[in-house]
């Protein structure tokens, strides 16, 4: 769920989802901006006192204007302009007392708006999208869909509102009906932008990259509200790269410029801004020092541990399941994630384990992992890129081939020597290959970034 609050960490954090799920930001709007026609013939009649109640509110004074409001729902019952203001100052209030109980209230008071006598479509339409807006904000994300499903059913000929539905079936992860949703959209208004980039997001996550590219791109073009979203970029570009079209970094350069990039070779989405960016680092740049040395040090004892895994137990070993291979075989052993230790797996690797105990700036990386990384002859990585800027990635060597091993970080090769460290921000754009005539084993160690602060590695939500 969502918090109601950012932590000051958060806030410093220009947040754009993560490429896996959909998590929504950019709201839909219709074109045509009319004053909306929010009085019925009775709330005509008393509309200077209705006016009287909103000034307040005009001044943000929060309080009077809820005491206005209320004295009017108790005067008036059947007032739909009244319970609208009564909602709209409960929604204000929670807002400045950070509140989740009185949003709840505001909530409440939406719905009950539209089950008032004579209340003017325009009012129902505010009060529902408002109510369903804010049930998501509140991480009540089925609450939000019975709202937009009953938008859609009173006025099913707006397609604004199945936009916003197929939004809120994708934020519960129900991809199939939203794919639906937008379906009927471009049945009904072939040209919608906003369902042509959802609609092309969700056959990318089907992996049917060819067929995704043309709504991704329309969309993007259509240039209608909603669509300017870096996840669109992100995921056009993808398709494109994985043709093999060349297209995909105008796309990237376009992204960059409209903000939603750090540059064209570094595409997280969930970053905090300022920190240094470079594809490639060194040890003591990193100031984790003491780490490498470790690592390297200790590093037979790591990769026989990790062999013995291999050998024996070789189920704990998973297959990467993000969608980033071309072809062939590349599996991992997790020993932390998202700053939690899996003690079960610790049991396989004890030592390996123990070491690394000595490092929080590792273990406590809720924005990474700690993992053995097996991968066989014959496989490829798509050029993809990490979620965020706020982690390194350690590579350390344990089994490496001679030959036909090498992975890319931006613009620069390297290869992995057994024993070594390479370290490099997955944020940028990389790419592997392994061609060679055996497997290659190496141990990922992720850190937080050297430059965030205490407090930074505190109250970043993990990702």
């Amino acid at each position: 769920s969502v918090p109601a609050q950012p932590t000051s960490a958060e806030s410093e954090e220009t947040v754009q989802p993560a490429e896996k799920s959909y998590v929504e930001s950019g709201k839909t709007l219709s074109k045509k901006k009319k004053k909306p026609k929010l009085l019925n013939k009775f709330d005509k009649t008393i509309k200077a006192e209705l006016d009287a109640a909103v000034e307040p509110r005009k001044k943000g004074k929060v309080e009077e204007a809820l005491r206005a409001f209320e004295a009017l729902v108790n005067q008036y019952p059947q007032s739909p302009r009244a319970r609208y203001g009564k909602a709209q100052s409960e929604d204000d209030l929670a807002e400045k007392m950070r509140s989740n109980e009185m949003l709840q209230q505001a909530i409440n008071t939406y719905d009950e708006v539209v089950s008032l006598p004579n209340v003017p479509s325009d009012l129902i339409k505010l009060s529902l999208k408002r109510e369903a807006d804010r049930q998501q904000f509140l991480g009540r994300m089925r609450g939000s869909l019975v709202t937009l499903q009953k938008l859609v059913q009173l006025f099913p000929s707006e397609t604004s509102f199945k936009n916003d539905l197929g939004v809120g079936y994708l934020l519960i992860g129900d991809n199939s009906n939203a794919k639906k949703v937008y379906e009927e959209v471009l049945s009904l208004a072939p040209n919608d932008g906003f369902a042509k980039v959802h609609y092309g997001f969700i056959l990318k996550a089907e992996n049917k990259i060819a067929e995704s590219i043309p709504y991704l791109q329309e969309g993007l073009e259509s240039g209608d509200p909603g669509t300017d979203d870096g996840r669109f970029y992100f995921h056009l570009g993808d398709a494109l790269q994985r043709m093999g079209d060349k297209e995909a970094y105008k796309w990237y350069e376009l992204g960059y410029q409209r903000g939603h990039f750090a540059s064209v070779w570094q595409r997280s989405l969930y970053n905090v801004k300022g920190l240094k960016a470079q594809p490639w680092w060194t040890a003591k740049e990193t100031g984790y020092t003491e780490l490498v040395k470790s690592l390297e040090k200790n590093w037979k004892l790591i990769r026989d541990e990790g062999l013995a895994v291999m050998d024996k137990k070789r189920s704990l070993f998973l297959p990467e399941d993000e969608n980033l291979r071309e072809k062939g075989d590349w599996s991992q052993f997790t020993l932390w994630q998202q700053g939690r230790k899996n003690e079960n797996a610790c049991k396989s690797v004890p030592k390996t384990c123990a070491l690394l105990e000595r490092f929080p700036e590792a273990t406590g990386c809720r924005r990474g992992q700690i993992k053995y990384s097996v991968m066989h002859p014959g496989t490829h990585v798509w050029p993809h890129t990490g979620p965020t800027n706020c982690r390194l990635r350690m590579h350390l060597g344990l089994v490496i081939p001679k030959e036909g091993c090498r992975i890319r970080c931006a613009q620069e090769n390297r290869d992995w020597e057994e024993g070594k460290v390479l370290i490099f921000d997955d944020s940028f754009e990389h790419e592997v290959w392994q061609d060679a005539e055996s497997y290659r084993l190496i141990f990922i160690v992720d850190v937080w970034h050297p430059e965030l602060t205490a407090q930074q590695r505190r109250t970043l939500p993990a990702i």
